[in-house]
């Protein structure tokens, strides 16, 4: 793959799994560019996502999506949206810093997706965004098995294992009480709702953007939410997060943190199987671990109330 684009030069930027991101120009012009080697369906998915929720969820807008040809990759482009990552916001918050605002606007978001339905759970298999439910597990429970043999599961004792096994059968009933009450309800969840993917104007407070769509599926209300209290228990921004949250999203949400929680094990079991070296899997297998030994979704490892899970850890 050529470092320009049609002459100007490629500049790669930090984000996305599935694909290499890079900034393309600068200026007002400048547009961001992805190219999907891994998973070269997931470009036109992520195209049709973006081309959905424009207008309701402020994400940029498809200039070009081109199909992968031979040699040549999938790539996605789209324009570049104004503000600065959440993650460095919070990082290099200054003492004036309206936390309160910023947490209601990201609540605000929170609750716009909850409003996005779709009629069954599952991944996006096409461009028409239809919904397949190939390769899901039918709970948490065999999720985990499927899990054990791999990653930093694999070297977990059998009285840890028992914990997990513990943890995960009480966070499945508790999803399988709120799915009895609200039966049928499946929304768009972005499924990678943290702050590096969230993109706020620190000055005033508010969104600007919501980027990096791959892992967005149809699923739970309670998906996106315990994604990002996963590493983040800082009460000045999950409290107004979570009212916002819950004032916006139709419907009547019942404990969304303790749900988020037992939702994000999904997740958290995935991560902690993934190889040793992998920075946020060593976070999220420490976070699971507290959590089977405490017998408690809100067991928290780290003294400090929130954690960068790519970096060197806990966050003061």
């Amino acid at each position: 793959m050529a470092v320009d684009w049609f002459g100007t030069p490629m500049v790669p930027l930090p984000g996305g799994y599935s694909g290499e991101t890079f900034l393309v120009g600068d200026g007002d012009g400048a547009l961001v560019l992805r190219i999907y080697r891994r998973s070269p369906e997931r470009g036109g998915i992520d195209a049709s996502l973006l081309r959905l929720v424009r207008g309701i969820i402020p994400v940029p807008a498809v200039v070009e999506i081109r199909r992968s040809t031979g040699d040549t990759p999938a790539i996605l482009v789209v324009e570049r949206l104004r503000g600065v990552s959440l993650d460095r916001v919070l990082h290099d918050a200054p003492s004036d810093l309206d936390v309160e605002r910023l947490a209601t606007s990201v609540g605000r978001l929170l609750g716009l997706l909850s409003g996005i339905p779709f009629l069954q759970p599952g991944f996006f298999t096409d461009t028409a965004l239809r919904v397949g439910q190939d390769g899901m597990a039918g709970d948490l429970g065999e999720w985990a098995h499927h899990h054990r043999v791999t990653g930093r599961l694999a070297s977990w004792s059998e009285q840890d294992w028992r914990a997990l096994l513990g943890l995960v059968d009480d966070a499945q009933r508790l999803l399988d009480g709120e799915a009895a009450r609200t039966p049928g309800r499946t929304v768009l969840a972005h499924s990678d709702f943290n702050p590096k993917n969230i993109l706020v104007d620190p000055v005033t407070c508010e969104v600007t953007g919501l980027v990096d769509w791959e892992f967005a599926h149809a699923g739970s209300v309670y998906t996106d939410v315990g994604n990002f209290t996963r590493f983040e228990r800082d009460e000045r921004l999950v409290g107004p997060l979570v009212e916002a949250f819950v004032d916006q999203a139709p419907g009547c949400l019942v404990d969304p943190i303790r749900l988020g929680r037992a939702m994000d094990l999904w997740a958290l079991l995935e991560l902690a199987s993934r190889p040793a070296a992998h920075p946020v899997a060593a976070q999220a297998a420490r976070l699971l671990l507290a959590q089977a030994r405490a017998g408690d979704l809100a067991a928290w490892p780290w003294q400090t109330p929130r954690v960068d899970p790519a970096g060197a850890g806990a966050v003061s």
